[in-house]
């Protein structure tokens, strides 16, 4: 990070010109800032997690939410900044990081955006959705675009508490809700490295059918559930094109990210995948060259999700089906 990354957001010297701005999801700062600067992209001040850019908008992997069309509006008074707000568009996002009380007073005098969690199977949010906070008590920083549907990229859901054995299958839903699809019933799915059964639970819940693998047994609960089947093997001697076409293929493998890349690889030269959901996970260092070679697979899309801890998330699907 650069210098004027150690001021707190208290201390924050608003930046002249403001190009975009990148929402790092928390403990994930520092990974943020090296990619920016490998990108060429220069950090002028931070403002919490949100990495203030004077370049024009990049497609940084890191950033849980990316402000596309960020302006510097000076308001005299709560009034003027929620007129500038609403005379801008009607749904906004508030990122809340100082002048509490005053940015309460702004958010009163908004349309209210509707913000219940999200009952899966649902897609993400289409309406447009802007994001704004208070650098300075007259300064609001705003962005009519961000690149999250979700407020302040977080994406919120009914839980179950009951079902899955382990938190995991709400980055399934997650990335799912981004696709605005999910598994059909009848649809063939495969997941790698599967074990305790999160997201073959998740799978499993939607009617469809799917293959877990992994070399540790799934979740007796789970491996119980109609349409569940189990083969006790590695996901990486699987031979892609020796399986049968799966309309889904996933995982949530523990994996160095240039393994996984080479194993996502085999299966999109096989044809015999429609879609894949793929989380990659990383160690310190982080291996930003890997993260960049699974953004230019043609078809897919690299995300951070807020619930992906120090992982990203790979979607894929297959044009040719």
């Amino acid at each position: 990070m650069n210098e004027s990354s150690n001021t707190s957001p208290s201390e924050i010297v608003v930046p002249s010109v403001i190009g975009a701005a990148y929402l790092a999801s928390e403990g994930n700062e520092a990974v943020l800032a090296e990619e920016m600067s490998r990108h060429g992209l220069t950090i002028s001040a931070w403002h919490g997690r949100l990495a203030l850019s004077p370049e024009p908008p990049a497609p940084v992997l890191w950033s849980l939410d990316t402000w596309t069309a960020p302006e510097l509006v000076a308001c005299a008074s709560i009034g003027d900044a929620a007129k500038a707000l609403r005379d801008r568009q009607r749904n906004w996002s508030h990122l809340p990081l100082l002048h509490h009380r005053r940015s309460a007073l702004i958010v009163d005098r908004l349309p209210s955006v509707k913000s219940a969690p999200l009952v899966f199977p649902a897609a993400a949010p289409t309406a447009p959705l802007g994001a704004w906070t208070l650098l300075e008590p007259g300064l609001l920083l705003l962005s009519t675009t961000k690149t999250s549907p979700f407020p302040n990229g977080i994406a919120r859901f009914v839980e179950d508490r009951v079902g899955p054995p382990s938190r995991a299958y709400l980055k399934l839903w997650e990335a799912c809700a981004r696709l605005g699809m999910w598994p059909q019933p009848g649809d063939a799915c495969l997941d790698l490295g599967a074990t305790p059964g999160g997201w073959t639970w998740a799978i499993a819940s939607l009617g469809a059918t799917v293959m877990a693998i992994d070399r540790a047994p799934l979740d007796p609960t789970v491996a119980s559930m109609p349409g569940v089947g189990f083969r006790r093997e590695s996901a990486f001697g699987l031979e892609p094109a020796n399986e049968p076409p799966v309309e889904w293929l996933f995982s949530d493998i523990i994996a160095y990210p240039d393994r996984l890349l080479t194993l996502v690889r085999r299966w999109i030269e096989a044809g015999t995948v429609g879609r894949i959901v793929c989380t990659i996970k990383f160690q310190d260092p982080t291996d930003h060259d890997a993260a960049q070679a699974f953004a230019v697979i043609p078809g897919g899309t690299v995300l951070h999700l807020s619930h992906n801890k120090h992982e990203l998330t790979f979607l894929w699907a297959n044009e040719r089906l």
